[in-house]
């Protein structure tokens, strides 16, 4: 073989070894970009997630924003807390939530919750909570001593008993005891019973008529309470006014009311007694109660429609006298801490637990704050990713 086949040769060895070499660069080449772009997607997946999980648990910190303000109404400007935008859990951080709020039922709210990352005016993630949140335990009729609920009176919230019961009325909602129940016709419970309870479900207001007698707080400022004559009032039309911006009106003995209209609250050291045809109505102020009672609230007259919105407290019991076409109606809360609702014969009594405006915040001194509400407690009937 000559010289120069031989060159040629190795020459053509050299070659195929170096196409080789390459084409295995080349192979890992692919292959480490192949690792490379798979790593790079599955960190920003990575990433995606981390950050998805911070706007659901963001938004879960907005469903328990709205969840305490909901139980605290004390706290809205208005009946209840409606939600808000652009809130906050780190300042100066680029993460917002917005809840909005609405009243679906007297003990029943759909919350809404949105979090979001803004880049700029972007938003660059998102993340939606929709939930049902039912108050519950929610107290709408409270009586202390033992007698029976009558077939007239119908409660459409939890009630609560500080002794047995024989229930002939219709109650619904649960309903906690000391004791036990007796359920006749036409009685009827829709909800759960919860008998020999250790203790109510929740707090007594703790109001008395001395509370009011003279001067209240709100804040740290005082106010004069307008006091009414022991005896016959009729005809009143009351308002709040810039020196009682709370409406109490308070009665040093026994007061008789006959065609009245009250805004704010009326306070009865000793027993008040309804008169009258027309309409007798209490509307409470926001975070003030309605009605407290020294002692007996009486109907004294055929055809007397009593109707309280707020909170009702009665120290003694509730006769209604039998009066034909008499009645009283409570949206807001009725605790008669003596022996409960008595002589319903052709009347009516009708109590609807609206927890929102039987929410009550005192101030037995300046400055110092005390709060009550039925409701003690809520939970999450659902919840759902929107």
């Amino acid at each position: 073989m000559s010289m120069r086949r031989r060159n040629i040769q190795q020459i053509n060895r050299r070659g195929g070894a170096l196409l080789a070499v390459l084409a295995i660069v080349c192979a890992i080449t692919i292959l480490s970009l192949g690792f490379l772009t798979r790593s790079d997607v599955e960190l920003a997946s990575g990433m995606n997630m981390i950050l998805r999980t911070e706007m659901d648990y963001l938004a879960e910190s907005g469903l328990e924003h709205a969840r305490g303000l909901v139980l605290n109404p004390q706290d809205a400007s208005g009946e209840y807390w409606y939600g808000t935008v652009s809130q906050q859990l780190i300042e100066g951080s680029n993460d917002y939530y917005d809840v909005s709020v609405t009243k679906v039922g007297e003990c029943d709210y759909q919350l809404n919750s949105t979090a979001y990352r803004k880049n700029g005016s972007e938003q660059i993630a998102r993340s939606s909570l929709s939930a049902n949140l039912r108050l519950n335990p929610c107290v709408a009729y409270l009586q202390s001593l033992l007698q029976a609920i009558p077939a007239q009176v119908t409660v459409n919230g939890d009630v609560y008993i500080g002794d047995s019961l024989t229930n002939f009325g219709t109650i619904n909602g649960d309903i906690y005891l000391s004791k036990t129940v007796a359920n006749l016709t036409p009685g009827s419970i829709k909800g759960k019973r919860f008998e020999n309870a250790a203790s109510a479900p929740v707090s007594l207001p703790g109001l008395a008529t001395s509370d009011f007698s003279s001067q209240y707080y709100i804040n740290n400022t005082a106010y004069t309470v307008q006091t009414l004559p022991v005896g016959l009032n009729q005809n009143l039309s009351l308002t709040p006014s810039a020196n009682n911006p709370a409406g109490i009106y308070y009665c040093n003995g026994s007061l008789e009311l006959k065609n009245c209209t009250i805004g704010g609250m009326i306070v009865v050291k000793d027993d008040l007694k309804l008169w009258g045809t027309s309409n007798v109505t209490i509307t409470a102020v926001k975070n003030f109660p309605a009605l407290v009672v020294g002692r007996n609230l009486s109907f004294e007259e055929n055809g007397v429609p009593f109707r309280v919105t707020g909170l009702a407290q009665v120290n003694g019991y509730i006769d209604m006298k039998s009066k034909t076409g008499s009645s009283l109606t409570v949206n807001g809360a009725l605790y008669v801490l003596g022996n409960g609702i008595k002589n319903t014969t052709s009347c009516t009594v009708t109590v609807t637990g609206v927890p929102n405006k039987a929410a009550i915040q005192l101030w037995p001194n300046a400055g110092t704050a005390r709060r009550w509400s039925p409701a003690g407690g809520a939970f999450y009937k659902s919840i759902t990713r929107q």
